[in-house]
C-alpha cells in the first residue's frame, strides 16, 4: 500500500470523526438557533425563516450516519461504500449549500418580519395575555422599552387604559427598578433604546454563527469528496499496475 492510499484512508478516517463531531456541532446549533427564535415567535410573521434550522438539524442525523459509513467503507477498502460515501458526501454539501443560500435570504428579511408584528403586539399589551408576558419578558431580557423607542407605548391599549402615563414595570432600568414608577415624566429610570433593533441585532448575529457553522462544514465535506476521489483513483492504477506485470512475466 503506497504512501497515497495510507494518506488517503488516514483522512477519511479523520473526516468520518469529524462527522460525527460536526452531527454533534450541528446539532447543538439547530437547536440553539430553534431556541433563539422561538422566544421571538410572537414577533415572527414568516414562520419559515426557521427552515434553516430545521435544515441543520436534519443534516446532522445524516451526518451521524455517513460517518459510520464512511468509516467502515474506508477500512474495508470497499469501491461500493466509497461510492456510496461520495454521493452522500455530495447530497450533503448541497443541502448545505442550500441552507446557506437561505439563510443568506432571511437575513435580509428579518428586519420586514419583525416590524408589523412587534409592532402589534405592544400596541395589544394588557399585562395579563401570554403575548403581554413575552413583551415583558423581551423588555427585561433586552433592557429596553417600544419598538423604537419607550414614546411608542403611547397611544397603545396599556397607556389608555391604565390613564396614569406610564409604560410597563419592564421598561424600568433593573438598578433603578425599586424607585420606577413607568412614569413618562421620568426618563431617567427607563431603558430608552428600541427593543426592535436588539432583537434583530441578536437574531442577526445567530443566523451568521449558524451560516459560519454551515460553511466550515462544507468546505470539510469537500476535503472528504477529494479524498475519496484520490483513493479509488489510486486502487484502480494499483489494480492495473499489477495486471501489466503478470502478463510481461
Amino acid at each position: 500500500m503506497d504512501c497515497g492510499v495510507i494518506t488517503s484512508k488516514s483522512v477519511l478516517l479523520l473526516i468520518s470523526l469529524i462527522f460525527w463531531a460536526a452531527a454533534a456541532g450541528l446539532s447543538y446549533v439547530g437547536g440553539y438557533v430553534l431556541n433563539s427564535y422561538k422566544e421571538y415567535d410572537p414577533f415572527l410573521e414568516d414562520k419559515t425563516a426557521l427552515l434553516p434550522a430545521v435544515i441543520i438539524i436534519c443534516v446532522a442525523v445524516v451526518m451521524f450516519t455517513i460517518g459510520l459509513i464512511g468509516c467502515c467503507a474506508t477500512i474495508r477498502e470497499s469501491r461500493i461504500g466509497l461510492g456510496v460515501f461520495l454521493i452522500i458526501i455530495l447530497l450533503i454539501f448541497m443541502a448545505e449549500v442550500a441552507a446557506f443560500a437561505l439563510g443568506f435570504i432571511y437575513k435580509g428579511k428579518i428586519k420586514t418580519d419583525l416590524r408589523e408584528p412587534m409592532i402589534q403586539a405592544f400596541k395589544n399589551y394588557d399585562g395579563k395575555t401570554e403575548e403581554s408576558h413575552v413583551v415583558d419578558y423581551l423588555q427585561q431580557e433586552l433592557q429596553c422599552c417600544g419598538v423604537q423607542n419607550y414614546t411608542d407605548w403611547i397611544g397603545s391599549r396599556w397607556f389608555n387604559v391604565s390613564g396614569n402615563n406610564s409604560v410597563p414595570q419592564s421598561c424600568c432600568k433593573r438598578e433603578l427598578s425599586q424607585n420606577c414608577t413607568g412614569q413618562l415624566q421620568q426618563p431617567q429610570f427607563l431603558n430608552t433604546q428600541a427593543c426592535e433593533g436588539k432583537v434583530e441585532s441578536i437574531l442577526q448575529s445567530v443566523l451568521n454563527y449558524a451560516m459560519l457553522v454551515i460553511l466550515a462544514f462544507a468546505i470539510v465535506k469537500f476535503f472528504g469528496m477529494l479524498s475519496i476521489c484520490v483513493l479509488t483513483c489510486r486502487r484502480e492504477n494499483s489494480g492495473y499496475q499489477s495486471l501489466q506485470s503478470g502478463s510481461f512475466a
